[in-house]
C-alpha cells in the first residue's frame, strides 16, 4: 500500500500510515470516520497536533521539568517492557519438541463421545405423547419445538448442540446417547418436564490427530518455556541487585 503524503506542517509529513494509525487506536469509534469527510476530520486532527508539536519545539516546552519527568518515566515504562521481550524472545520450539510433547501426552487430546441433539419440552407426558403422534404423522419435528416448547432453544427448532456424557441430567442424557440419528424418542421425564428427543448428529470418541493440534501445542509450549525463562531471570536478578521490601 502507497504510503501517501497527505499534508505537511513545518516541513515534517503527516501520511496515509499516520491516519491509518490514528483510526486504529480509535478502535470502534473509527467508523464514525469511516467517510470521506470523515477522513479529513482526521487529517486536520493530525493537522492540529503537528502545530501543537512545532509550537512546543519552538518554545523548548521539551526542556519543562515535568515534560522531562514525563518523559523519564515513559523511558523507564519502555525499558521494563523492551527488556522483557528481549528476554523472552530467542524462545523458540522445535516441530521435533511439539511431536515428542504429543506423543507423550495423547491422553489430554482425546475428545469424548458427543451428540448433537434437538428437544421438545412441555409439562405433561399427554403433551408430549400429542406432540410425537404429530410428528409420526409427517410434522417437522423442529416447528413442533418452536409451537411447542417451552425450552428456549425452541426457536432454533428445539437444537441444544453438541454435548458430550456429563453435560445433561442423566434422563435426558441416557436417552440421547442411546438414539440413532434422526429418531425420536419416546417421551422422556426429567425435573423439568416431559421432552421429545431427535439426535441429528453422532461423534465417536476419538484423539485428535498430531495436524490438528500441532499449532495451539506449539504456542503453549513456548508460553510455557517462556514462563520457566522469566522465572529463571527474575531468581537471577534477585540474586545480583538488592530488593528492600517494606
Amino acid at each position: 500500500m502507497e504510503n501517501k503524503v497527505l499534508a505537511r506542517v513545518n516541513g515534517r509529513e503527516i501520511t496515509q500510515f499516520d491516519l491509518n494509525g490514528l483510526m486504529q487506536n480509535l478502535g470502534q469509534r473509527a467508523m464514525q470516520f469511516a467517510t470521506d469527510e470523515g477522513k479529513k476530520q482526521l487529517v486536520e486532527e493530525l493537522i492540529t497536533q503537528e502545530l501543537l508539536y512545532a509550537d512546543a519545539i519552538e518554545n523548548n516546552i521539551e526542556k519543562d521539568e515535568e515534560f522531562q519527568k514525563a518523559l523519564e518515566d515513559m523511558k523507564v515504562t519502555l525499558l521494563k517492557q523492551y527488556a522483557m521481550r528481549k528476554v523472552l524472545s530467542d524462545v523458540d520450539v522445535t516441530d521435533e519438541e511439539v511431536k515428542e510433547y504429543y506423543e507423550s501426552n495423547k491422553e489430554m487430546f482425546k475428545t469424548p463421545e458427543e451428540v448433537r441433539a434437538s428437544h421438545i419440552l412441555v409439562s405433561t407426558e399427554e403433551e408430549a405423547k400429542e406432540v410425537a403422534a404429530k410428528i409420526k404423522e409427517g410434522a417437522s419435528f423442529e416447528e413442533m419445538a418452536k409451537e411447542n416448547s417451552s425450552c428456549p432453544s425452541s426457536q432454533n427448532g428445539g437444537d441444544l448442540g453438541a454435548f458430550s456424557r456429563g453435560k445433561m441430567v442423566p434422563e435426558f442424557e441416557n436417552a440421547a446417547f442411546e438414539l440413532e440419528i434422526g429418531a425420536v424418542s419416546e417421551p422422556v421425564q426429567t425435573q423439568f418436564g416431559f421432552h421429545l428427543i431427535k439426535v441429528t448428529e453422532k461423534n465417536e470418541a476419538r484423539t485428535q490427530e498430531f495436524e490438528e493440534v500441532k499449532e495451539n501445542m506449539k504456542n503453549q509450549l513456548i508460553a510455557m518455556k517462556q514462563n520457566e525463562l522469566y522465572v529463571a531471570k527474575r531468581e537471577e536478578l534477585e540474586k545480583k541487585y538488592e530488593i528492600e521490601r517494606l
